[in-house]
């Protein structure tokens, strides 16, 4: 399964959360079969929140590229394809950044993987069999990346 991970589960991952945040994702990733990808804009969306203040990656920025490689997630680039694909149904978010990873799903045959459910219906979405406890829940601090 070829997919590509969100910021929130680029963070997990990076800070060793994961396995307690959503054990059905990190069971679901880690099988022989899975492409693993992140996008080089959710890279981008961790850099700008880690230098106001709004998030810590766990490790110097300069690094955050090399680690994700490290563990077998691949890094890939933003292209003139993924910036005019029409993502269709329209995603129910503004993020610029959710959206972008969209397209790049549908341009790449991906599955977008997400901790949080702003874009769990949509079509392009990894749908995973999950407790209702693996979730990632904005309002409690416990699941927060």
């Amino acid at each position: 399964m070829r997919l590509i991970f969100d910021s929130h589960v680029l963070l997990a991952v990076a800070l060793k959360r994961l396995d307690s945040m959503s054990p059905t994702i990190a069971r679901a990733i880690a099988q022989p079969d899975v492409d693993p990808a992140a996008s080089a804009a959710s890279l981008w969306e961790i850099a700008i929140k880690a230098r106001l203040g709004k998030l810590d990656p766990g490790m110097p920025l300069g690094m955050v590229a090399e680690f994700f490689e490290a563990v077998g997630i691949r890094m890939l680039p933003i292209t003139a394809s993924h910036a005019v694909a029409a993502v269709e149904p329209m995603p129910p978010t503004r993020d610029p950044f959710d959206r972008m990873l969209l397209a790049r799903c549908l341009v790449e045959g991906r599955r977008l993987v997400m901790l949080d459910h702003a874009l769990r219906d949509h079509p392009l979405a990894a749908r995973f069999a999950a407790k209702t406890s693996d979730a990632f829940n904005p309002k409690n601090p416990k699941t927060r990346p």
